[in-house]
């Protein structure tokens, strides 16, 4: 059995070159995408290339010496595709918040613009790249092709593909270039771009009609197609290709069955087969991997299944229970604890400190949070996890963290600056409490906020919302759990005030009481088809009925327990979720 990466690193090093394939090149900007201000209103997941990257690292399938970090592209690379007048206007918050689908006072604009072009920089170095040594290259972000040379949108602000392309031409490139698209949506933007080089090919595989495309040999699909159906279209698509000296390969994430902007209804193993065909029959072209579009939770399995595809010349699942944020936060999380031994380090006992705990005169202990964390071992954590560099990406700097008590606990906050105003942005109070004869961590109360961002049909409301979140609640969860592992407590407890709260944690958390806990599995499967955000609207509107009797919800503690263990009798769930039956009264 291979139980290190470094020997699975190892064993999949000797696999591909036993098969006498080169070993792709990846080219992974480092940064995370600040894209969290379009994750509500366009389902994007702005942690996609992380995640991938985290796991195919993490698996052996991936070397970190073989990753790279390219240069941003230069504004006269932008240039040499798209109109002056276009790129002006993206330095306009206005611009990038129609494209992007979402408010203008919440796109951070030169965020933005760093991280687009970066994006562009990666494709154009793989591209580089794949010309000079031949075989497969990935970049982790890109695929832009709804852009086109004086027009942008659909999440498209400039054209990667045509930039990289151009550049090659101007490098001396005169070779017939390939461009296989198989994002659920056209590449309209690409056949725009490139309308005037009859050295271009461009396939199309998608499920939805825009328009005319010009010389592009596309093919349609219709909703729910499935991997068997989308297979065979794309074997007759790859069939029809003439051989190129360069390829392009959108590998779109947007196929899933779950995505709600694609309809193709592919599932995860169904994607990666579809990369494997088209890895088959490129050999060692030279060509250029980008993920494109992907709008569900899941589209980072997809991306790491392209890169499986690559690496291991071959299908290999992504495993259904990888789960790449706990991995990462859990060894930060190992890698802070080391800390705990430097005698420099914050997180331990000052003099202080000590001087207090004996009841001798002295300087003021330093405040501490469940007499565990100080404000500066907060800060250091924050900052190692990624989350600090997320809060700055949505517009905040100055970023601060205080320490105080208040009579339900601990309360730690995060402050930050924008536009000229300071901002309570986390708060957090926190506490030891027992169940029964164990100790959890209990959070009284936890609030992301996000105030920069607002409202709006796409980001509606929620009970008990003042402002927009900052689109951390799963960061929060794990980062809750690692805590409490840290103190040596068994599990995190909360009383969720809303169902949708109850809903978002259902996964990792349970009721503690046997029958609250079988009532509210029977109101998830009364809700089933219902949206979210609906679904509380109901329930909080008094909308919804238990046994013939208007159900009011009630805050009853719910745990994540660190450890699997049964607490609970599974038959008593049972039964109270069969007893009880849910109504909803009124029709959304």
């Amino acid at each position: 059995m291979l139980r290190s990466s470094t020997t699975r690193r190892w064993f999949n090093r000797l696999r591909r070159r036993a098969r006498g394939r080169r070993l792709p090149t990846w080219y992974a900007p480092e940064y995370r995408p600040p894209l969290a201000a379009t994750a509500h209103t366009s389902g994007f997941e702005p942690r996609r290339a992380d995640l991938a990257l985290w796991y195919l690292l993490d698996a052996g399938i991936v070397d970190a010496d073989d990753l790279h970090t390219p240069r941003p592209a230069d504004w006269s690379d932008l240039r040499r595709v798209h109109a002056p007048r276009l790129l002006e206007s993206l330095t306009r918050g206005n611009t990038l918040a129609r494209i992007y689908v979402t408010q203008e006072g919440e796109m951070p604009v030169d965020a933005m613009l760093d991280t687009l072009r970066l994006a562009c920089g990666g494709t154009v170095a793989a591209t580089r790249h794949a010309l000079e040594h031949g075989g497969p290259t990935l970049n982790l972000l890109g695929g832009f092709h709804h852009a086109g040379p004086d027009r942008a949108g659909a999440l498209c602000a400039i054209n990667d593909v045509a930039i990289a392309i151009a550049l090659a031409r101007d490098a001396g490139f005169e070779g017939l270039v390939g461009i296989i698209d198989l994002d659920a949506h056209p590449p309209d933007g690409i056949a725009l771009c490139l309308v005037d080089d009859p050295s271009c090919w461009i396939g199309s595989l998608s499920g939805a009609d825009w328009g005319p495309l010009g010389d592009v040999d596309e093919v349609l699909l219709p909703e729910n197609t499935g991997d068997d159906s989308y297979l065979a279209a794309l074997d007759a698509l790859l069939d029809r290709m003439p051989r190129p000296d360069l390829a392009f390969v959108l590998a779109g994430g947007d196929v899933l069955a779950d995505d709600r902007l694609g309809a193709l209804e592919l599932s995860i193993d169904g994607a990666a087969r579809r990369d494997a065909r088209v890895a088959d029959h490129l050999g060692d072209i030279p060509a250029v991997w980008l993920p494109a579009g992907g709008y569900t939770e899941q589209a980072w399995r997809v991306l790491a299944g392209t890169a499986t595809v690559l690496a291991l010349d071959g299908v290999v699942s992504v495993p259904a229970a990888a789960d790449p944020l706990t991995t990462r936060y859990s060894r930060v999380a190992a890698e802070l604890a080391h800390l705990d031994g430097d005698d420099d380090d914050d997180l331990l006992f000052t003099e202080a400190d000590l001087v207090s705990a004996l009841g001798l005169p002295g300087p003021e202990a330093t405040p501490r949070l469940l007499g565990y964390y100080t404000a500066n071992g907060i800060e250091l954590a924050l900052s190692s996890y990624g989350l600090l560099d997320h809060v700055r990406r949505l517009g905040y700097d100055d970023l601060r963290v205080h320490l105080h008590k208040d009579p339900a606990g601990d309360v730690f906050r995060l402050q930050g600056m924008a536009d000229g105003k300071e901002h309570h942005l986390v708060e957090a109070s926190l506490s030891r409490e027992h169940i029964g004869d164990e100790i959890v961590l209990y959070v009284n109360w936890l609030t992301l906020r996000h105030p920069r961002a607002h409202f709006s049909d796409r980001r509606p409301k929620l009970p008990g919302q003042q402002v927009p979140g900052l689109g951390l609640a799963r960061e929060a969860t794990v980062l809750l759990g690692n805590m409490a592992q840290r103190l040596g407590l068994v599990g995190v407890a909360f009383r969720p005030a809303s169902f949708h709260v109850a809903f978002s944690g259902r996964h990792l958390c349970s009721f503690a009481d046997a029958e609250r806990q079988g009532e509210f599995l029977a109101l998830c499967d009364a809700l089933e088809d219902v949206p979210l955000v609906d679904a509380t609207r109901l329930v909080d509107g008094g909308d919804v009925s238990l046994n013939g009797s208007v159900y009011t919800w009630q805050a009853d503690l719910m745990v994540h327990w660190l450890q699997p263990h049964e607490r609970r009798d599974r038959e008593a769930v049972q039964r109270a979720r069969q007893a009880a039956q849910f109504e909803v009264r009124r029709a959304v």
